[in-house]
């Protein structure tokens, strides 16, 4: 690795002409050669704004947890490759990589679990907040309304200080998991299910999810390290829509909950976190409408139709989804040791086989994405369509916490505020309600 490569900043700039004005601007370079203009100051040196609907183009900030290469397949955390981290670390490993920033000593990853698995119990009053919801709530309202609540109970959390957040770190990964698995079990009018500080952290989950009314449950193996490696892949990504939301929420100076209770919220929707749901909900209107895959993907074919092939296809990346290649193998490997026979599984894998071998998906790179095969092994590990959401946050908080606590300690830290350009009416008359029409 070169010295350029290891202390990335300004490497030179570039001239931009507006109005006869000839300004400088910085151009900044980063670890994987990276480039980008430095705008901070266009808007005050010309009275210009850039304009770029979805920041898609844009660069919010600097950061050195999760570097993604859509052209070529790359996802790496910390530097190192998902396929290696999903092969050889585990969840919490992988947690401890993103937030501390750097892979855990023996020591370490054990003292980490241990306090994870010290503080899965919730407040006895915010177990009784489950009362009020509905036994229909969807999942995330739940999760996101229990989340922000947690932060009554702790009210030093809102003296935000990045350097003594390690508690509030790990209470937010533990109680994660149980609040999960009691919104679940509220669904099904069941008693909760207290953890088990024994028992690891996916076996804790899948446990206070299934385990019978005296508590009796015993993982399989493939399951947990199935759903483990759910978590990983989901881990982080970058600037997607949740964790800039956490970014914006946490740069106003919200507690750490309302940070990531605002996650949560973003990742709800169905273009987002909701989209491995949206898979099993195409698969099961497939069925419906008599199971013919060639039929539906004319469908999909034809613009005018409407009709949408969900899990194909990803905005960052332009080749496969290195996470849905790992995902795939674990997909056959989880359906072959369960034995699960389910037509809307072998809807997907005639849905899959029919894509990939159609010129038109070929041309336009629409290939299986990590959503497409997460929501096939969450629906054979029997969680909830509607708790798939809930699946996906769980993996993402990791990359949550780390982005607040990486930009918590950018210095020069400010509170987002995008600009706009306007476009509505002009200076208008104020017309009294008695003479409107």
């Amino acid at each position: 690795m070169t010295a350029e490569t290891l202390h990335p900043g300004v490497v030179g700039d570039v001239e931009l002409s507006l109005n006869g004005k000839h300004v400088k601007l910085p151009v900044y370079k980063g670890t994987e050669s990276e480039c980008g203009i430095d705008i901070s100051q266009l808007h005050s040196k010309t009275s210009y704004v850039t304009l770029d609907p979805g920041l898609g183009n844009t660069g919010s900030c600097t950061s050195a947890i999760t570097h993604i290469d859509g052209d070529q397949g790359i996802l790496r955390h910390r530097g190192i490759p998902i396929e290696v981290l999903a092969e050889k670390s585990s969840f919490l490993e992988t947690s401890h990589l993103l937030i501390y920033g750097k892979l855990p000593t023996r020591d370490e990853l054990d003292s980490f679990a241990r306090e994870i698995s010290q503080h899965y119990g919730l407040p006895k009053r915010a177990k009784a907040i489950f009362d009020g919801f509905e036994e229909d709530a969807h999942p995330m309202a739940i999760m996101a309304s229990k989340v922000v609540a947690l932060s009554t109970y702790y009210p030093d959390c809102l003296q935000v200080d990045v350097k003594n957040s390690r508690l509030h770190i790990v209470r937010l990964i533990a109680k994660f998991i149980t609040i999960a698995a009691h919104i679940y079990r509220k669904s099904k009018q069941k008693a909760f299910i207290d953890a088990d500080p024994a028992l690891g952290y996916v076996e804790n989950f899948m446990r206070m999810m299934f385990a019978d009314e005296a508590g009796k449950y015993v993982a399989d193996p493939v399951i947990v390290r199935a759903l483990d490696m759910i978590f990983t892949l989901h881990a982080d990504h970058g600037q997607n829509c949740s964790t800039s939301t956490v970014r914006m929420t946490g740069s106003s100076q919200a507690n750490i909950y309302a940070a990531i209770a605002a996650g949560i919220c973003a990742l709800w929707g169905p273009w987002h976190g909701g989209a491995n749901q949206a898979v099993i909900e195409m698969l099961e209107t497939i069925q419906q409408d008599g199971g013919d895959v060639r039929k539906f993907i004319q469908h999909v074919k034809d613009r005018k139709s409407g009709v949408r092939l969900m899990g194909f296809g990803h905005r960052i990346y332009k080749n496969f989804d290195p996470r849905a290649q790992i995902l795939k193998k674990a997909c056959d490997d989880v359906l072959g040791k369960l034995g699960v026979h389910d037509p809307c599984l072998d809807l997907a894998k005639k849905l899959e086989k029919v894509a990939l071998e159609d010129e038109y998906f070929i041309e336009r790179k629409l290939y299986p994405n990590v959503d497409f095969y997460s929501g096939i092994i969450l629906r054979a590990l029997g969680i909830p369509v509607n708790s798939f959401t809930v699946i996906f946050a769980i993996g993402r908080l990791p990359g949550w916490i780390a982005h607040w606590k990486e930009m918590l300690e950018t210095p020069g830290l400010k509170i987002y505020r995008p600009r706009q350009i306007y476009v509505g009416p002009t200076l208008s008359r104020y017309i009294p309600i008695k003479d409107r029409t």
